[in-house]
């Protein structure tokens, strides 16, 4: 089955937020104060999250991304991973971490089926590191890469990148590629906490492409039908890629693949719309047509694209967090 929207975009992807807590504090995700966060009873059941999982699949969901928060620190998160990995039809499942935990936790996830890694560094210098994340984390956070690669579990490296913060590490992430067979992906900052100074903190993707032009011969990556919404590019003699994610100078909406479920069970077709569906009601076992109708007409709903570039945008400041990054 072929799940698509009202603009012809073929819908392949689900995120999955499993939890709205986290063992960091990044400055681009949650606000100085905190979040308020989600009562026990709020946050969906592994069960519940399932069901979805199920009902996504039947219609078409080929790719599972599991989120937070951080998803590792859920207890019978590995379980639970398990059980995503056997639903029939599911090609990819695939989970975003800060890494803290992983030196651990590496192994048992491979076991259990998941495929890849999005790991989130945002500067490789403890200082800077400490300042961004809220949290003197890096040996951990360096540590868990080291053990992803030890269990031969693939991994991507997921730098924001903040005028004024780390944007002097671009070469020094770069480099990265170089020495390791991993991906590192240059992400444009968002402003979903709509920060008074927000577009001061934006780097460009092509202010990126063009520090790494002057010291690499940057090789275009042709890209798979599951993947996100990077430009990827090799480097001559590295053994990993480089990637830019740009939401706000390159528009990537037309390409758009993928609906999000919150750790509450509310949909949301678009990252930076305030539309959202409660589907708790209907995460009923044995449930999962109705459920899957429901997602059906979601889609239909998913708007043409964001109004990030507008000095308009409307939507409401948010944690990821609380969305799921």
């Amino acid at each position: 089955m072929l799940l698509s929207d009202n603009f012809g975009r073929k819908i392949n992807y689900l995120r999955l937020s499993v939890t709205d807590r986290c063992n960091m504090r990044c400055i681009y995700c949650m606000p100085t104060d905190g979040i308020d966060k989600l009562e026990h009873g709020e946050i969906l059941s592994y069960e519940q999250f399932h069901l979805i999982a199920e009902a996504a699949v039947s219609l078409g969901i080929e790719k599972i991304r599991v989120t937070g928060g951080e998803p590792l620190v859920r207890n019978g998160i590995i379980s639970f991973l398990q059980q995503l990995a056997n639903i029939s039809g599911l090609k990819q499942l695939v989970l975003t971490t800060n890494g803290v935990l992983l030196p651990e936790m590496a192994q048992k996830l491979k076991d259990v089926g998941v495929q890849r890694l999005n790991i989130s560094l945002d500067s490789l210098r403890p200082a800077m590191f400490a300042q961004l994340a809220r949290r003197d984390l890096l040996p951990q956070v360096l540590a868990g890469i080291a053990a992803a690669k030890k269990v031969g579990l693939p991994y991507k490296i997921n730098m924001v990148v903040m005028r004024g913060f780390n944007d002097n590490e671009i070469l020094d992430f770069a480099r990265l590629t170089q020495e390791h067979e991993c991906t590192v992906r240059f992400i444009e900052y968002m402003p979903t906490l709509k920060d008074k100074n927000w577009r001061s903190l934006v780097v460009s993707s092509k202010e990126v492409l063009q520090c790494l032009n002057k010291h690499y011969c940057l090789h275009p990556v042709d890209r798979g039908a599951l993947a996100g919404p990077a430009e990827e590019f090799t480097i001559d003699g590295a053994q990993g890629q480089i990637g830019v994610i740009t939401p706000l100078s390159g528009h990537f909406c037309q390409d758009c693949n993928r609906i999000r479920i919150t750790a509450s069970g509310h949909v949301r077709t678009c990252l930076f719309s305030d539309h959202e569906f409660d589907l708790k009601p209907i995460l009923i076992p044995g449930n999962v047509a109705q459920i899957a109708s429901e997602l059906q007409h979601l889609v239909n709903d998913k708007p043409v694209c964001h109004s990030l570039n507008s000095h308009a945008s409307e939507y409401a400041p948010f944690s990821m967090a609380q969305i799921g990054g």
